[in-house]
């Protein structure tokens, strides 16, 4: 049941915050504003053409905001959510041609068969609702779990829809490859499977898989430069890993991994003949969750380098690529304790993050003064 909450327009928090930035910054002192507050546990972000934002809460709301005013709305015609543990309501994207078909894409935890599972659906946005509802996929097998749904969803310049699921927290489920969970899966923008995916017509497999061996990806882009797919993903105790999938590519969870047992114990060996290694891992766990590349001129200095939030040690990674190798690495944010969960370029340019907390925050990083 909405309430007056949910349907009333409020305006922001205009708090302006310090930010601390390493020597490589481009700019001295730059601040950090809150654009928006008061949003429950938000999980995801995705901007109109006109600048306006539309915001995923986990309990199972959807938002359209505007960061300049603060102004918000509820958006009708959403599914029903399983909001237990790490489940409700989650990422979002628009349709590559949103424009001309209004297509907006979300993912939830939903129930099904005795369980729940990942689900993957399309709505077209009409005013302050979702239209033509559908859903396109629900990563089967349901299980009877609260965790580890993943997902996070992306196109590719073709208009194919990746999308990624977590393992749910029975890890063998990531080697299955009849089991859509623990994967990166690839699909039409209308959830039909592409005749090139690597598993199609196989018996035992399912067709949407692109790859497999993940555990709870939760962050995904597109390289600007080469268009190809990186996420990251949550390890156990340690082996937080970026990695960039490829067709029928097995990422190795549980049989290979950088992380140890939650008790102590390792999990397997780091590297697996047969697998992917990671191009990177954080090791102690810095819980990622949201990732995205900087490709706008107002910070000049960070073109073409990859933002990571971090739900854990709180903060904001910043990373310099040399191609497909991290070569230096600072933490930004470190002295806010705020679980940034997810990270959006802004169409002025600017890094929005989004912080899950029961009063979480849509954080905008402005271009700071240089005198």
């Amino acid at each position: 049941m909405l309430t007056l909450r949910d349907t009333l327009m409020r305006p922001a928090s205009l708090l302006t915050l310090a930010l601390f930035f390493g020597t490589s910054a481009a700019f001295s002192q730059p601040t950090v504003e809150t654009a928006l507050d008061g949003l429950e546990h938000p999980w995801a972000l995705a901007f109109l053409p006109g600048g306006e934002g539309l915001v995923t809460e986990r309990p199972g709301r959807l938002l359209r905001v505007d960061p300049q005013t603060g102004e918000r709305m509820v958006i009708r015609g959403t599914p029903p959510v399983d909001a237990r543990g790490q489940g409700g309501l989650l990422d979002i994207e628009l349709h590559p041609d949103y424009a001309d078909n209004r297509w907006v894409y979300l993912t939830w935890a939903g129930e099904c068969n005795g369980g729940n599972a990942t689900h993957l659906g399309r709505g077209r946005l009409d005013g302050d609702r979702l239209a033509e509802f559908e859903t396109l996929l629900v990563a089967e097998p349901c299980v009877r779990s609260t965790k580890h749904f993943g997902s996070r969803i992306v196109f590719d310049d073709r208009a194919h829809l990746f999308m990624t699921t977590g393992d749910r927290g029975e890890r063998d489920r990531a080697q299955d490859l009849g089991d859509h969970n623990g994967s990166v899966l690839r699909l039409n923008d209308d959830g039909s499977v592409p005749a090139d995916n690597p598993f199609t017509g196989r018996a035992d497999a399912q067709p949407a898989i692109y790859s497999f061996g993940h555990r709870n990806p939760q962050g995904a882009a597109i390289h600007p430069g080469t268009g190809a797919l990186w996420i990251h993903e949550h390890g156990p105790r340690g082996g937080d890993e970026i990695n960039l999938p490829e067709p029928g590519g097995n990422f190795g969870w549980p049989e290979t991994t950088y992380g140890r047992e939650y008790w102590g114990p390792e999990i397997g060996p780091d590297v697996l003949p047969g697998t992917v290694p990671p191009i990177h891992h954080w090791t102690p766990s810095i819980a990622p969750s949201g990732m995205a590349f900087y490709t706008s001129s107002v910070f000049p200095d960070w073109q073409g380098d990859l933002f990571v939030g971090a739900l854990a040690q709180v903060h904001l990674a910043h990373l310099e690529l040399d191609g497909r190798r991290v070569v230096e690495e600072e933490r930004l944010l470190t002295d806010r304790a705020r679980r940034i969960r997810a990270i959006e370029q802004g169409p002025d340019g600017t890094l929005y993050l989004l912080t899950d907390h029961a009063n979480g925050e849509l954080l905008r990083l402005p271009q700071a003064n240089d005198d």
